[in-house]
């Protein structure tokens, strides 16, 4: 298949990519991170978390490689096809489906009680109405362009990170080394913990669907496009290592058993954040910082299953065909957030094992047929068939831990 013509076009700098790639992986699942992570602590938690990073970051350059061979605009329908053939293709389009719907299902309704929850003092809020709205506002941004997303993601991943600081600046300089390496249980286990952290590492680190938009954004120049997933997941990787060290330096490991016999939800690691930081401030700037990382995070996956819808139904990039984008991409989720105003904790669950098919084992495999079908191509991920092995291997684990998870068959820490 021929491939586009690079034009000596002026194209943005891969600051706006950076920005779509780090708001679109440091969403509200980040705070599952210090709970899912409990076991292992906070030495273990950065080995799982540099090794997940390096995996997804390679996967990410893998899909950037096969799409980089297609014409601008193209995304998992077309190259998944094409390289992998109609039977993977369906199986790719099922799970890359599923997770992008979930996770926007997940998001409206999780931003309909935040809406709900901020303005419950001036107005008779409804949590359903609330993710109505909140849906109306996310597709009219995304319906407009992708450099709207971009500027947007901007602005929220620079309030994000005044409120991260703001809010554990002071709990950053109250880290206790006695907690942060659990010197008070010389006799702790910590290995047999590891495997059923490693799916919700994956999801934290979800930006894929993004990847054949920014090589539309960015006129596919390889360089750029890889400079922004390369800084935007370096920015995400950042933000989670400071945020262990800051929620697992001031929160005892056994305190976490509490958070997980709770479910294991926001609200309960907040709560444990307000005790340690016994400061109004300080806990208002925490719900600041959860509402735009949630708001960052949901533009990122709506973006990412708008190009999917857009591409996989052949609708044109014309207003008319952006408004038949918008609409397949945001009614269904939002009719399901209607309807079930409370399961963003239960979507979030439900996604991990499709996206470790569409978002590791698919871009390895599309990499691998992509340098056979096309010798030539000017761009390849770094690390050669070695690289290919090792985002596999790293795929199959995360499938078999989150199976055995379901299973109740791994050891979980509580």
């Amino acid at each position: 298949m021929p491939t586009d013509t690079v034009q000596p076009l002026a194209r943005p700098s891969a600051l706006g990519g950076t920005m779509i790639i780090a708001g679109t992986a440091v969403g509200a699942g980040m705070f599952s991170i210090p709970v899912v992570t409990a076991g292992v602590w906070f030495s273990g938690s950065l080995a799982l978390l540099v090794y997940t990073w390096a995996c997804m970051l390679l996967s990410g350059l893998m899909i950037m490689e096969a799409t980089l061979n297609y014409p601008a605009g193209a995304s998992f329908h077309t190259t998944v096809k094409d390289l992998l053939g109609k039977g993977w293709s369906t199986l790719n389009g099922i799970a890359i489906a599923f997770v992008l719907y979930i996770l926007t299902y997940a998001y409206i309704s999780a931003g309909g009680s935040i809406v709900a929850h901020t303005f419950a003092g001036a107005i008779n809020a409804n949590q359903a109405a609330c993710g109505l709205v909140f849906s109306c506002v996310v597709g009219f941004i995304v319906w407009l362009s992708t450099r709207a997303v971009d500027r947007l993601s901007t602005i929220l991943i620079g309030g994000m990170a005044i409120s991260f600081v703001m809010s554990v600046g002071d709990m950053f300089t109250q880290v206790q080394p006695a907690i942060l390496f659990n010197h008070s249980d010389s006799h702790a286990h910590y290995l047999p913990y590891a495997w059923v952290a490693l799916p919700y590492l994956l999801a934290s680190f979800g930006y894929h669907g993004n990847v054949p938009g920014l090589v539309k954004y960015y006129h596919k120049d390889s360089g750029t496009i890889a400079r922004s997933l390369l800084y935007g997941t370096l920015l995400a990787l950042a933000i989670y290592i400071l945020w262990q060290y800051v929620i697992q330096g001031n929160i005892t490991r056994s305190a976490f058993k509490q958070v997980i016999a709770e479910g294991g939800n926001i609200g309960s690691l907040l709560q444990q954040m307000g005790n340690v930081a016994n400061d109004h401030t300080v806990r208002q700037s925490l719900n600041t910082f959860s509402y735009m990382a949630l708001a960052s995070s949901f533009l990122g996956v709506a973006l990412g299953l708008f190009d999917y819808i857009a591409d996989f139904l052949k609708f044109s990039d014309s207003p008319a065909g952006r408004g038949k984008s918008v609409m397949v991409t945001f009614i269904p989720p939002t009719l399901a957030a209607l309807l079930f105003p409370d399961g963003f904790l239960y979507a979030i669950g439900f996604a991990g094992l499709a996206a470790t098919v569409w978002a590791v084992i698919t871009p390895a495999l599309m990499a691998r047929a992509s340098r056979r079908r096309f010798p030539q191509a000017p761009y390849r991920t770094p690390g050669g068939g070695f690289a290919i092995l090792l985002v596999l291997l790293f795929g199959g684990i995360n499938a078999a831990a989150y199976l055995l998870a379901l299973s109740g068959l791994l050891p979980v820490f509580k």
